[in-house]
């Protein structure tokens, strides 16, 4: 097996999980222990990605533009990444990262609209970075589909595609097909991102490099959207077991875990009711906390949304069913009583 390429999404996808409320001070630290631990791409923006700090998304405390340029001036080794959602963000946006100094730039998307990314890896490959494409909640595909979406990226100037398993809803067996559909149809870079929903974060991504994966994604602590995503320090240890050497100092990265992350923590990131109800039913991990405010204003439960959401097949962007949702599940529950 390969050594793969990590990229650590603590202050991105870990964004969520602290209410977009990281400091200056804390990006310092953290982008510092995870460069001197040998990491070499490290994801800062607002979870949703660039221009993400708005009412939908939830506003940043901190400019994220201020948080990159502190990323890029720490790190000396280490690439900068960023996120990048077609209609959060603009070529605005993209371009004002890239002055600021990333090297890697994620452009993601739903699994099935590949086609609104061109005009972002051109402009992409325009600014000299790095292209990452992102096949969010991958899961609701099958791998015949996912490898034409992955297809385009690669065509408009994709390094590498990600099957990004946003829900935490995939097995073992589902990653593997979609990994190797994607290795087989591609000449470029494959890579796994995955959420802990129904407890394989870690296990899934060592399926996705036994399937070939080229690029794997991780968070300190787990710290993430929902249930969280595979450990970077856990997915490290288990590396060094299979004596897959990354070169990534463990030691560093265990107490910038417990030091700098979990002090940070808002409540323990475990797979709770509402977290199990999201992989089960295939949901959106940053639904979670809407779908939470909705059950308890209209009385219904988390895991009933959820199912109906599921059966839907929502996708991000699509918030506002939520609403629907809850209202309609309360009315059914009036009507019995």
């Amino acid at each position: 097996m390969k050594i793969p390429r990590l990229t650590d999404t603590t202050l991105r996808d870990g964004d969520h999980a602290v209410s977009h409320s990281y400091t200056p001070e804390q990006v310092r630290a953290i982008v510092r222990d995870l460069d001197e631990a040998g990491v070499p791409v490290i994801e800062v923006s607002h979870g949703s990605g660039l221009n993400g700090s708005t009412i939908q998304q939830g506003f940043s405390s901190y400019s994220e533009f201020d948080l990159i340029k502190i990323a890029v001036e720490t790190a000396k080794n280490a690439k900068i990444a960023s996120l990048f959602v077609p209609g959060i963000g603009t070529g605005k946006e993209l371009r004002e990262a890239a002055e600021l100094g990333i090297s890697v730039i994620r452009i993601a998307v739903h699994c099935t609209e590949a086609d609104v990314t061109e005009q972002y890896f051109r402009l992409a490959k325009e600014l000299g970075l790095e292209a990452v494409g992102f096949l969010m909640m991958s899961h609701t595909q099958p791998a015949s589909v996912l490898a034409k979406q992955a297809k385009l990226m690669e065509s408009y100037g994709a390094d590498c595609v990600y099957v990004v398993d946003s829900a935490g809803a995939l097995v073992q067996s589902g990653v593997c097909e979609r990994v190797m559909a994607l290795k087989e149809a591609l000449s470029i870079q494959v890579g796994f991102h995955a959420h802990n929903n129904l407890g394989l974060a870690i296990g899934n991504t060592i399926t996705a490099l036994e399937a070939g994966a080229d690029q794997i994604d991780g968070t300190l602590r787990g710290l993430g959207a929902g249930a969280g995503n595979a450990q970077t320090e856990v997915l490290v240890a288990v590396l060094n077991k299979m004596n897959i050497k990354t070169g990534i100092n463990l030691a560093i990265l265990m107490d910038a875990a417990e030091e700098k992350v979990a002090p940070l923590m808002q409540s323990p990131i475990v797979i709770d009711r509402g977290n199990l109800s999201s992989g089960y039913a295939g949901v959106y991990n940053s639904f979670l906390l809407h779908v939470k405010h909705a059950a308890e204003k209209f009385g219904v439960g988390v895991s009933e949304i959820m199912e109906e959401l599921g059966k839907r097949q929502t996708v991000a962007g699509q918030e506002d069913w939520i609403l629907d949702v809850a209202v309609e599940l309360a009315e059914k529950k009036r009507l019995k009583v």
